[in-house]
């Protein structure tokens, strides 16, 4: 049967959408590529699809998307059983994507309670909540945090609440906002990367349409604590979570530059699937979102 015959290959699958070429999967696997190649040429035949884009790196099309989710179901649920039926402390593997701005904050309740789940192993990634949800599609985890509210195929969608930023910088850079030195258009950015776009959101939300002038400076600092840093040490502005920023405020070392601020909307999608770990995570992280976001 040609079900039979895949699933015995979507090991095979996995590692090389995981390790992205059929060199590296064949290492993992500890086979030869040319094993790799043919495992994964069968398992096209007996498909009848295309399932992986020979490009580098390598990725899983349409049709293999779908085979990448159900081989990270079927790994989930076998750990699940074998703790259950053998007693076994095997780490279920819980992948979940979020944005790094909600992994620094709110997200550490959860990781608190993964300290105390017998068995549990949590796989993080960090994306961007406008874009993480296509690492769900894709296969590449079971769950995400995202400000998309409609359910992906194969999923369930919760909304968690809404994570408030604030237009902040350095009391040496504000000064030099109020004196003219730079207008909204023109004061220094610090951002998460290039899709990081939460302050032209927000000055559009305040001003109408806007577009940075293209002389404006531009700081891309791939993590929180690294934002936070340049914020206050002067480089630019930053849209950054209320709950990091009130005390800075207070105590002098950071000012708000508009009294308004930027509410987004974040959801927990997750795959329709019995687990018991991945329930445990969800009530968790609802718990955490009930604690910490409006």
């Amino acid at each position: 049967m040609a079900g039979k015959w895949a699933l015995r290959h979507l090991d095979t699958l996995l590692a090389v959408v995981d390790t992205g070429s059929f060199d590296a999967a064949a290492a993992s696997l500890g086979v030869s590529a040319s094993a790799v190649s043919q495992r994964i040429k069968a398992l096209e035949s007996d498909i009848g699809r295309i399932l992986v884009r020979r490009t580098s790196p390598a990725s899983a099309t349409p049709a293999g998307e779908i085979l990448v989710q159900t081989a990270r179901r079927m790994e989930l649920l076998e750990k699940e059983a074998e703790l259950q039926l053998e007693g076994r402390l095997n780490s279920v593997p819980l992948s979940v994507v979020i944005n790094a701005d909600s992994l620094a904050t709110w997200f550490r309740q959860v990781l608190a309670d993964a300290a105390t789940w017998p068995g549990a192993g949590l796989n993080i990634s960090v994306e961007d909540e406008r874009h993480s949800l296509r690492m769900l599609r894709r296969g590449d985890c079971m769950a995400v945090v995202t400000s998309e509210s409609v359910a992906t195929a194969g999923c369930e969608v919760d909304y968690l609440g809404r994570h408030r930023y604030l237009p902040v910088c350095s009391p040496s850079m504000a000064r030099r906002f109020a004196a003219g030195e730079f207008n909204w258009q023109t004061l220094p950015a610090a951002r998460f990367g290039s899709k990081d776009l939460m302050e032209v959101e927000f000055l559009s939300q305040e001003l109408g349409v806007f577009t940075p002038s293209p002389e404006r400076r531009e700081f891309h600092i791939p993590s929180y604590d690294g934002i936070l840093d340049a914020v206050l040490a002067g480089l630019g502005w930053a849209m950054i979570p209320e709950s990091t920023v009130w005390p800075l405020i207070d105590d002098g070392r950071l000012v708000q530059l508009h009294p308004a601020c930027l509410e987004v909307p974040l959801y927990w999608q997750r795959w329709k699937v019995e687990s018991v770990m991945l329930d445990r995570l969800t009530d968790s992280i609802h718990a955490a979102a009930a604690s910490n976001l409006d």
